[in-house]
């Protein structure tokens, strides 16, 4: 293989697993965080309003 593919696709795999774990940290951090339960319930309610 050409050494700067092979370059390329280490880097891509190494940072991408390190950026896409980090999203998903992110937004469970955001799912969990304390002060958004009271948005979260409300949002889960939605459905079973009778407008």
């Amino acid at each position: 293989m050409d050494p700067t593919y092979k370059a390329a696709a280490e880097f891509a795999q190494t940072w991408g697993l390190i950026y896409f774990t980090a999203i998903f940290l992110a937004v469970v951090v955001y799912a969990f965080w304390p002060s958004r339960k009271k948005q979260f319930d409300e949002a889960a309610r939605i459905p079973l309003r009778e407008d």
